[in-house]
């Protein structure tokens, strides 16, 4: 990590804020060997009785990326009947829908596709670019969570099933994307800039979140923090055993969010997205600094794919490519330069994990 985020702090040993906090913290919740089996085997049993009766045992959010392609996996070989859902915002490249089609077919596990309505959300993702911030992409995060629980209270199921994992997501500056669950800041922003009113889009806050987990009994699960987890080997497995294809680099299962992951991010804010997943990788022994350094000494994207990427994104919003290019010119904000609910979410989220400390399923 370094300063591209702007609240990093290192102590005297030079180790930053994020790398102490992981390994203070966070690198708890990761594999622990005998321990953590134990804890999967007691999970998996409480799925299973929750979903006694029913259908399905649980939701596995399915993206056709490497992270919920291998959770469906593990699910699936735990004896979990599971419902893959995807939500679809009209960005898949052909290799995730590839992709999604065999994981279903060679598991055997039902499948439902949660459509976005184009227009309202063509209109979301231009009032966030416009916005000039970081969080591009908190439209398709929101909808993700919102489409999981509302597929999840439809069938009665108890557990959904994220590919959200500590090993190579346990770091994430708050500045590079903040909490999409802030409504105040996500509605401030389409008013702003946008020009549809909302009627259709699958909002999800903070309330709606306590009302799915408190009131329906529904918990987020990451079941890859039960498990030895390391990319390579999940691919290898993933190839082999479902026929799986790589898109060609970190979330280019959606051709948006990996042009903004790689491109946008790092051409307007300085902000490489790699920094953080190696810095995660370093804490838990997955990959050495000396490695992620070297890797980071080229680009994050590729210059004339980039070039195409803007083109094909420009068009498929309904902007002329100048347009784009001025909106990305535009100069950089923060989520602070907006009105936002962060102290009370702050402060709830906070009170929560001291309540339920020991709870390591829940999306709080």
């Amino acid at each position: 990590m370094d300063t591209s985020d702007p609240d990093i702090t290192f102590n005297e040993k030079g180790e930053c804020n994020h790398c102490t906090e992981f390994l203070d913290k966070r690198a708890h919740h990761k594999y622990q060997g005998r321990k953590s089996d134990k804890e999967l085997a007691q999970l998996i049993e409480e799925i299973k009785l929750t979903g006694k009766g029913k259908e399905f045992d649980c939701v596995v959010g399915l993206s056709g990326g490497i992270d919920s392609s291998y959770a469906a996996y593990i699910a699936h070989q735990h004896g979990l009947r599971v419902l893959a859902v995807h939500m679809d915002n009209g960005w898949n490249s052909e290799e995730a829908v590839v992709n999604i089609k065999n994981i279903a077919n060679k598991l055997h596990v039902e499948y439902e596709s949660y459509v976005l309505d184009w227009e309202e959300f063509k209109d979301l993702q231009i009032s966030f670019l416009k916005a000039s911030i970081p969080e591009a992409d908190t439209p398709t995060d929101i909808a993700i969570l919102s489409s999981l629980h509302k597929v999840a209270v439809k069938y009665g199921i108890k557990h959904i099933i994220s590919g959200g994992n500590f090993a190579t997501e346990g770091i994430l500056p708050k500045c590079w994307h903040y909490n999409a669950k802030d409504l105040i800041y996500f509605n401030h922003i389409q008013k702003k800039f946008g020009k549809l009113k909302l009627k259709k889009f699958p909002t999800f806050g903070f309330l709606n979140e306590m009302y799915y987990k408190l009131f329906k009994g529904v918990k987020m699960v990451y079941i890859l923090n039960y498990v030895p987890f390391e990319k390579s080997e999940a691919m290898e497995l993933l190839e082999k055993e479902l026929n799986w294809k790589y898109y060609g680099g970190k979330h280019y299962e959606s051709k948006y969010t990996g042009f903004i992951q790689s491109y946008y991010l790092f051409k307007k804010f300085g902000i490489d997205y790699r920094r953080a997943t190696f810095s995660s990788q370093i804490c838990v022994g997955a990959i050495s600094r000396e490695e992620a350094l070297e890797v980071l000494k080229s680009k994050p994207y590729i210059e004339e794919k980039a070039e195409e990427e803007k083109r094909y994104i420009a068009k498929k919003l309904g902007l002329s490519i100048e347009e784009f290019e001025s909106i990305i010119q535009l100069p950089p904000k923060l989520y602070r330069d907006y009105p936002n609910d962060e102290k009370r979410l702050s402060f709830i989220y906070d009170t929560y994990r001291k309540i339920f400390k020991k709870e390591k399923l829940g999306s709080f």
